[in-house]
């Protein structure tokens, strides 16, 4: 199993967005979406604004892989569904910390999203 170095993953969670392409059912990369990404320990997680109804959401969860680009990495990676609870807390202060200074305009759906919520697993 491939994991983050240490570099990666301090580039990614100081990087502002990351750069999503999720795979479509035939292999093809969907047109990257900037969206953001946070740390918890030595992973890396997103979510989407927009639920379960982002079109990017969509077809990550249909594919479960994808690339990103992000603080200078680029990387194919597996998206792995998270449901325990314990863990979307985190994530939620997580976005909490790092994107707080955009307001509850943008945090309250990301908080409310957390049934999207997929780890970034470097292949």
């Amino acid at each position: 199993m491939t994991t983050w170095t240490n570099d990666e993953l301090t580039r990614i969670e100081h990087a502002e967005e990351l750069q999503m392409a999720p795979s479509r059912r035939d292999g093809t990369p969907r047109t990257p979406v900037p969206i953001w990404v946070v740390r918890d320990g030595d992973d890396l997680y997103v979510r989407s604004f927009r639920g379960s109804a982002g079109a990017w959401y969509r077809t990550a969860r249909a594919s479960h892989q994808g690339r990103i680009r992000s603080g200078g990495v680029d990387k194919d990676v597996t998206l792995v569904e998270v449901t325990e609870p314990g863990v979307n807390d985190r994530i939620d202060a997580a976005y909490r910390a790092k994107y707080g200074r955009y307001g509850a305009r943008y945090i309250n759906p990301m908080v409310a999203a957390r049934d999207t919520t997929l780890r970034l697993s470097p292949r």
